[in-house]
C-alpha cells in the first residue's frame, strides 16, 4: 500500500491539507500548471504559510499558499449543481476500527448544514451482528449509490445523480411526497417538518450543493459537501474527525485521504477487506467500510454522550446487558 504521512496531525493541518487529487483539476481550470507554481516557489518572493498538496502523480509537495489557484467559493445554482465536477468519481471509506463515537463528524455536519440537534445527515449507530459477536460503532451517511432507488421513484426529478457519483436533492423541485424516503434501504433521508431559524440566512441563494437554506416540507440528506470538493477540501465529516475514521477521495485517481494519511483506494479496500453495507441489495454504494478488527479504542468510550443518544442503542444486546448490570 502506498502511504504518505505528514508530520502535522492536528485539526488545522487537516483543514489546510488540500489533497484529494482535485488539485489536478485546479491546474486545468486555471490554465496554470502545478509545476510552474513550484518553480516560482522561493521563500524570499513568497512570504506566508506553506500547505501540502497532492499532485496528479500521487506525490506530496509543499508550496506557499499564495501560489495556489483554488476553485472559487462561488454560488452554484440548482441547474449548475446537476452537472457535477468533471472527470471525478467520489468515494468514501470508513474505518470502523478507529471509531469511538466522538460524534465530531455529526456535529460538524450539523453546523455546516444548519441542522437541528435531532437532524443528522451523518448518523453514528451501534451495531451488533449477533449476540455472541462484539458490537461496534458504525458511522452512516448517505451512500450515494450508483443505482439509487431514490432517484428512480422521484416524480419531479428533485433527486438526481451526477456524473461524479454524488446524489443530491433540489428542494426547489421537491414536493415532499416522501417516495424517496420509503425507497431508501439505508434510511439516509429525513423529512424537514419544520426547520429552525437560529442559523438560517434567508438572504443567501439556495443551492443543492450546500443544502442551505433548507425548506420546510422537503427532504434532506447527506450531500458529500460538493461545495468543499470544488475547493479541493474534504467534506466536513472527514476533516472534523479526530481519529481519522473517514477517508474521502476520487476513485478515478485511486486516491483517498483522511487529512493525515493518503492511500490508494484500491489497495486500502483489498488489503483491509473493505466491503459495502447491504451489498446484496444491488444499489452499488460509493461508501465502503473497513471491518472493526484490531480496534484502537474500547467500545465504552463511545457512551460518553447524552442520555437520549444512548437510548437509541437500547435494542442492542450489549447495551441491554450493560443496563441490567447498572453500568449505563
Amino acid at each position: 500500500m502506498q502511504n504518505h504521512k505528514g508530520n502535522e496531525k492536528n485539526a488545522e493541518s487537516r483543514r489546510k491539507f488540500l489533497k484529494l487529487g482535485l488539485i489536478s483539476s485546479v491546474s486545468i481550470a486555471t490554465g496554470v500548471g502545478l509545476a510552474s507554481n513550484l518553480n516560482s516557489d522561493k521563500k524570499e518572493d513568497n512570504p506566508g504559510e506553506k500547505v501540502r498538496l497532492l499532485t496528479p502523480e500521487g506525490n506530496i509537495v509543499e508550496v506557499y499558499e499564495t501560489n495556489i489557484n483554488k476553485y472559487p467559493e462561488a454560488y452554484i445554482s440548482p441547474a449548475e449543481s446537476r452537472k457535477g465536477i468533471p472527470n471525478r468519481k467520489f468515494v468514501m471509506v470508513i474505518d470502523l476500527a478507529k471509531c469511538k463515537n466522538a460524534r465530531s463528524c455529526v456535529e460538524a455536519c450539523q453546523k455546516a448544514h444548519q441542522l437541528d440537534y435531532n437532524e443528522e445527515f451523518m448518523k453514528v449507530q451501534l451495531l451488533q451482528d449477533n449476540e455472541e459477536g462484539a458490537p461496534y460503532w458504525f458511522p452512516k451517511p448517505c451512500f450515494h449509490c450508483d443505482e439509487p432507488p431514490c432517484v428512480t421513484v422521484c416524480p419531479t426529478g428533485a433527486t438526481f445523480k451526477r456524473e461524479d457519483g454524488i446524489v443530491l436533492i433540489d428542494n426547489d423541485r421537491c414536493i415532499g411526497c416522501k417516495f424517496c424516503i420509503t425507497s431508501c434501504p439505508y434510511s439516509a433521508r429525513q423529512f424537514n417538518w419544520g426547520h429552525k431559524d437560529k442559523f438560517d440566512n434567508k438572504n443567501i441563494p439556495y443551492s443543492p450543493e450546500t443544502s442551505i437554506p433548507a425548506a420546510e416540507g422537503t427532504v434532506m440528506k447527506c450531500d458529500f459537501c460538493p461545495d468543499l470538493l470544488r475547493q479541493g477540501k474534504l467534506p466536513h465529516c472527514a476533516k472534523s474527525c479526530p481519529m481519522g475514521v473517514i477517508y474521502f477521495g476520487d476513485k478515478n485517481e485511486d486516491i483517498v485521504t483522511n487529512g493525515e494519511e493518503t492511500v490508494r483506494f484500491s489497495e486500502l479496500i483489498k488489503e483491509r477487506g473493505g466491503y459495502r453495507y447491504l451489498e446484496h441489495l444491488g444499489t452499488k454504494p460509493n461508501v465502503y467500510y473497513l471491518p472493526a478488527v484490531e480496534r484502537e479504542f474500547p467500545l465504552e468510550r463511545g457512551f460518553n454522550v447524552d442520555k437520549d443518544i444512548i437510548e437509541r442503542y437500547k435494542d442492542v444486546p450489549y447495551v441491554q446487558n450493560l443496563k441490567k448490570q447498572g453500568k449505563i
